[in-house]
């Protein structure tokens, strides 16, 4: 064992160019001015350049119980694991949340811009001050540097393996935690690569009790791993780096995923060894998905769903996004929005104590019908807008159709949107694309046409096109326009389901379609008329 004063001479040699103090540092981060009841919380994404569905989730529950309690959420980027990080990593995090109406009070806004006073918000840009409290705890025996290799750690996990125990560095092969200052030195000299690691004196076999905020009260058994706190490349491991962090910034509760539940009782003792105030945490469990009668998490590999870009490509509705995410952590947000249809999401009170803690299905197609419904609740002109915003990032040619011929294509937008029922088939922005072509000659002209010959035979198609190009009036009534299709289908001796369904076909290529009246009334006489005339000479 290395006595206090080789501690104190052992943090000297690893950290020379420290001179800082933890109580200077301290004195550069003042406790918060806020209300007792306030939460601080933060969301603490890696740039790897990946954003899950279930960081918009996370993110989410951080904002609103931030925002509800009048407090603060935190946007802080966890870029340790450089090996990982991608090119304009930030901006996507920031950009991927804000695109969903997920919006922090302070951290980052953009890829080098933070805000608030309690940064700086990038972890690669708080290394010194990890220094300090790494070379505190080395002075205090209670870190120490460990000269194992990749080689040397390898053999001790097969050792182990072998001998069915835990692997890991803990007990006795953790054989730097007593090395003599004098080995250190050695080592030192040869410009060995070393860690700091925690000296652990935890005991796996005592247990200690915490109340998770979203699990509740669990029994844990205390940590006795030497963990790494400082990698070789200087940078901080998450384990380190969060309890500084999140004390340094004010964070009252800490919610994340809970991938790092296995690690609370190394994040306990890490707070005990700094000297913190232990903070509260809240595991969220992870978005699951239905396969084959079981359930599993939604893979970023597995599932194309799970990606952000999914969503933000195809034109999903932030608004419906954000009330399934919701309804997802507290079940009774659906029976709160059908009372509330007219009140805002920003009225929902999100309550912890109410999450789901056996992991949450993401349904895909209940996510649609959510957003079917938010945008049957949308204006032509909001609609035409929407559908716009999301063309110009993701369709050119579309942009331009809806720039082009902006009144008309309202008018389109319009179809079966006024009235008790509106048409609910717009899932997504996207979408639109597939209303709009029926409705341009170009895209028009090269769609399938459907066969209903099964149904209707082509002669009686002809006879039925040709004698109602006769009778049609685009100044028609919806009442005239119905008599004049029963009146036909009395003529030509079959149904006026099979008249209006030829007809469909003629002037749209398809079966399914919104209203048809409405669809001519839109198109216009000249067009109609085209139509209808290529169709019987195609026949």
């Amino acid at each position: 064992m290395r006595t206090n004063e080789e501690n104190v001479e052992l943090a000297d040699l690893l950290f020379p160019d420290v001179t800082d103090t933890v109580d200077y540092i301290f004195s550069k981060y003042p406790k918060r001015n806020l209300p007792d009841e306030a939460m601080v919380l933060r969301f603490a994404p890696s740039p790897t350049g990946f954003m899950h569905i279930g960081n918009v989730y996370t993110g989410l529950i951080c904002t609103r119980l931030a925002k509800q309690s009048n407090g603060i959420a935190i946007l802080r980027i966890e870029d340790t694991d450089k090996e990982r990080e991608v090119e304009k990593g930030v901006s996507m995090i920031v950009n991927g949340l804000r695109g969903f109406g997920v919006v922090f009070d302070e951290g980052m806004v953009d890829e080098e811009v933070g805000v608030g006073a309690y940064g700086p918000y990038i972890q690669s840009q708080r290394l010194e001050i990890y220094k300090v409290f790494a070379k505190q705890m080395v002075s205090k025996g209670l870190a120490y540097p460990c000269f194992l290799t990749p080689d040397d750690l390898e053999n001790i996990r097969e050792e182990q393996e072998k001998l069915s125990l835990r692997t890991g560095c803990y007990g006795k092969w953790a054989k730097w935690r007593d090395a003599s200052l004098g080995e250190i030195k050695e080592r030192l000299g040869k410009k060995e690569k070393f860690v700091i690691r925690l000296y652990s004196t935890g005991n796996i076999e005592n247990s200690f009790a915490m109340k998770d905020l979203v699990k509740g009260g669990v029994t844990l058994r205390e940590n006795d791993m030497d963990a790494v706190l400082i990698k070789s490349d200087g940078f901080p491991t998450y384990h380190f780096a969060h309890p500084i962090d999140d004390t340094l910034m004010g964070i009252t509760h800490v919610i994340r995923g809970d991938e790092w539940f296995s690690s609370v009782p190394l994040h306990y003792e890490l707070f005990e060894k700094l000297g913190f105030k232990q903070l509260p945490y809240g595991h969220v469990s992870p978005l699951m998905k239905s396969e084959e009668g079981k359930k599993r998490k939604l893979s970023k590999r597995k599932d194309p769903e799970a990606a952000v870009s999914y969503y933000v490509e195809r034109g999903y509705p932030k608004e419906g996004v954000l009330e399934y995410l919701l309804n997802i952590a507290n079940s009774n947000f659906y029976d709160w929005r059908v009372q509330n249809k007219e009140r805002s999401l920003d009225e929902f009170r999100l309550r912890i104590e109410k999450f789901n803690n056996a992991g949450a299905l993401f349904d895909i197609t209940k996510l649609n019908d959510i957003c079917k419904e938010y945008i049957a609740t949308l204006s032509a002109e909001e609609v035409y807008e929407r559908v716009l915003e999301w063309a110009l990032s993701f369709d050119t040619d579309t942009a331009k159709v809806l720039k082009e011929n902006k009144d008309y294509c309202i008018k389109i937008f319009n179809i079966e949107r006024e009235g008790s029922k509106v048409r609910k088939d717009m899932v997504k922005y996207q979408d639109a694309k597939d209303l709009l072509s029926i409705f341009f000659d170009s895209t028009f002209a090269e769609s399938e046409v459907e066969d209903i010959s099964d149904r209707v035979n082509k002669n009686l198609q002809k006879e039925i096109v040709e004698e109602y190009t006769k009778i049609f009036d685009i100044a028609d009534n919806l009442d005239m326009w119905f008599g004049k299709i029963k009146n036909l289908a009395e003529k030509l001796e079959c149904k006026p389901g099979d008249v209006a369904m030829v007809l469909r076909v003629a002037i749209t290529h398809r079966t399914k379609t919104p209203d048809l009246y409405q669809i001519v009334q839109v198109m216009g006489n000249n067009i109609v008329e085209e139509r209808l005339e290529a169709y019987a000479k195609s026949l």
